[in-house]
């Protein structure tokens, strides 16, 4: 099926959505291909393994600069994924985010959801310190720890098998493409059967990567940039991102594309988002 067609029009579950028509949604494809098939210049080799190696020390020093101030709280992931509701009166749901970065979904998930625990992990120390020092960190609920899913085995921290939901929010597309088959297994790993992942991420034909293709000197590789900061985003379609999950044995129960438009009011530009969501379960 064709990029084009592959385009699941959004639910009216979640106000922040919108519809895209096929003419909408044609045009913003044809410029994006046009943009991103015109950008032929990939970063020196030396250069991309230096990006690659020096992942972690680049988003420790984005967490220097920027602290807790970057990115907004998201109060959207109980609209999105209903696997997530609890009440006092339920059974402890065990929840692992990976790539919690500074709390901004552990916190709000936390006080949403009162039978839920979740572990926090990222890559960055200093991130992850973040989350610690915060005062609603509260270990009775929460345990946050350092770890490279590339690299480390989560079951140095998680009993193997046991967790009911992974959330992984806009972290897989800072893992170089070749690295996310280990992050995948390491995830299934303790994930118990039946549990689910929960995935957001930015999706191909983003602006972002229309972005990107514009600059002409920030491609890795086929959906793949680094940014002025040495971080690094992939862009996903479905059908990439479904054959990435299935090869490591998940079944895919859900898997689209979300559209936002967000509104540049000091240049009067509208601009089109588009996210890949998706459900993933363990069988």
């Amino acid at each position: 099926m064709s990029e084009e067609n592959n385009h699941i029009a959004p639910t009216k579950r979640d106000a922040e959505r919108i519809s895209m028509d096929k003419e909408r949604l044609d045009n913003l494809i044809k410029r994006a291909q046009e943009v991103i098939d015109s950008d032929k210049i990939e970063v020196p080799p030396f250069w991309v393994n230096k990006y690659k190696k020096e992942a972690a020390k680049n988003w420790d020093l984005f967490y220097k600069r920027n602290t807790t101030k970057f990115f907004k709280d998201r109060h959207w992931t109980d609209r999105e994924f209903e696997e997530l509701a609890t009440n006092s009166s339920d059974k402890q749901k065990f929840l692992l985010e990976i790539g919690c970065g500074v709390g901004n979904f552990v916190f709000p998930a936390l006080a949403e959801n009162p039978s839920l625990f979740i572990f926090a992990c990222d890559f960055s120390k200093r991130a992850v310190e973040m989350v610690q020092s915060n005062e609603q960190y509260d270990e009775s609920r929460c345990k946050a720890f350092v770890c490279d899913l590339t690299n480390d085995l989560l079951t140095d921290n998680i009993t193997p098998n046991s967790l009911d939901l992974i959330s992984a929010l806009f972290v897989f597309s800072a893992i170089p493409p070749e690295k996310m088959e280990f992050a995948l297994k390491n995830i299934y790993s303790v994930l118990k059967p039946g549990g689910r992942v929960l995935f957001r991420d930015y999706g191909i034909y983003d602006e972002a990567q229309i972005k990107f293709s514009k600059a002409s000197d920030k491609r890795l590789d086929d959906n793949f940039y680094v940014r002025q900061d040495g971080t690094m985003s992939y862009f996903f379609s479905t059908e990439d991102l479904k054959s990435r999950f299935e090869a490591v044995g998940f079944s895919t129960i859900e898997c689209q594309y979300v559209y936002r438009e967000t509104t540049n009011r000091q240049k009067e530009l509208r601009i089109d988002r588009i996210f890949a969501q998706a459900k993933f379960e363990k069988l």
